[in-house]
């Protein structure tokens, strides 16, 4: 008697926290789950990050924008989705400054688009929903704005009080997702997590930024006094969390996951130096370059806000996750994972990895 095998459809999996969850997934469940993995591959979006299931035959990549309504209209066609994984996004809080209107389309159309196709193909004509079917969003805390007072902490009740155009759009996102469940109960949650930092992450980001910097002997920018704090949780922890989520997690309500790791940008600046001098040996001739005098403060961002820290209270009592990679073994993880992939890092800072898609799929 066969089994049936349960199909996921993951929006950006070719992306930092999406390529990580792929892997995870592959790993965990094996041959009892089908991976299609939607990614139009910005510049964040890089196939190598998943060479190591590229040849499951159970993983399949279709290269497609969410806003496309017919092209994701025609993958919910052609496939029987049981879970859908939203991480498909625009995630730099920079860039989001630079040119806001890209966030608003991708993030708030695009979960739209998503939204709307999940539901027209997993309707009954009662309206009610066909079972076992989930949609998760996947969100970030910045959604809450900042926290000026040490020991106070987001929940999953705190209001929303975006300040990039960034968050603003993720906060859209949500609120669509939300709306979805109060007036159709369509089948969602929606997940509101710290600062991830692990492997695969693009080097535009905070840590893999100073890991590249610090090995290259360039400065390392801090905004403002540096001061800034951010809870961090390695991505392993993150995907662990949305995979227990999907399968244990109440219908239609959010879940904060957050790393119990609270530290000042200044701080992680720090033990990023502190970890390469260990690490590297004495024989590295990279090892000089790694002065504090390379930190160097920058004119604040604009908008900066002061502290995130989430409170996972919720996910711990109802779904039982809690983070188990605290921040000083995450770092060394990160690290060695950078030191045996130089040539990923290599590939992405000069722009080669965007030619893996048509040496892999085109030709």
């Amino acid at each position: 008697m066969s089994t049936q095998i349960r199909t996921y459809l993951v929006t950006g999996g070719a992306g930092f926290i999406g390529s990580n969850y792929i892997g995870y997934m592959f790993e965990k469940y094996g041959d009892a789950i089908r991976i299609i993995n939607l990614d139009v591959l910005t510049y964040a979006g890089n196939l190598g990050n998943l060479k190591d299931v590229e040849h499951n035959k159970n993983y399949i990549f279709k290269k497609v924008d969410i806003c496309d309504r017919d092209a994701v209209g025609a993958i919910f066609a052609e496939y029987d989705i049981d879970r859908v994984v939203h991480f498909a996004a625009e995630s730099h809080v920079d860039r989001s400054i630079k040119d806001p209107e890209i966030f608003v389309r991708t993030n708030v159309l695009g979960t739209f688009v998503m939204l709307n196709c999940a539901k027209q193909a997993w309707e009954n004509a009662d309206g009610s929903f066909k079972a076992d079917k989930r949609f998760l969003h996947v969100s970030t805390d910045e959604v809450y704005g900042s926290l000026e007072e040490e020991g106070t902490y987001f929940y999953e009740h705190t209001p929303y009080d975006p300040h990039s155009p960034y968050s603003a759009s993720k906060a859209g996102s949500d609120m669509m997702v939300k709306a979805y469940m109060d007036t159709y109960r369509f089948p969602a949650n929606i997940t509101n997590c710290s600062n991830n930092y692990g492997p695969f992450q693009f080097p535009e980001k905070l840590i893999p930024l100073m890991i590249n910097n610090a090995l290259q002997g360039k400065k390392l920018p801090v905004y403002g006094d540096g001061k800034n704090v951010r809870d961090w949780l390695y991505v392993g922890d993150h995907v662990k969390a949305i995979d227990m989520v999907q399968e244990k997690g109440r219908l239609f309500e959010t879940y904060n996951i957050g790393g119990h790791n609270e530290k000042e940008n200044i701080e992680i600046i720090q033990i990023i130096l502190e970890t390469l001098r260990d690490m590297l040996p004495d024989s590295d001739v990279r090892k000089a370059h790694l002065k504090d005098e390379l930190i160097t403060y920058v004119e604040d961002r604009k908008g900066h806000d002061r502290r995130y820290a989430i409170a996972p209270d919720k996910i711990k009592a109802e779904v039982g996750w809690e983070p188990e990679i605290m921040f000083k073994e995450g770092i060394r993880k990160t690290i060695q994972w950078f030191f045996e992939h130089e040539d990923w890092m290599a590939n992405v800072t000069s722009g080669d990895y965007q030619k893996y898609y048509t040496e892999m799929y085109e030709k």
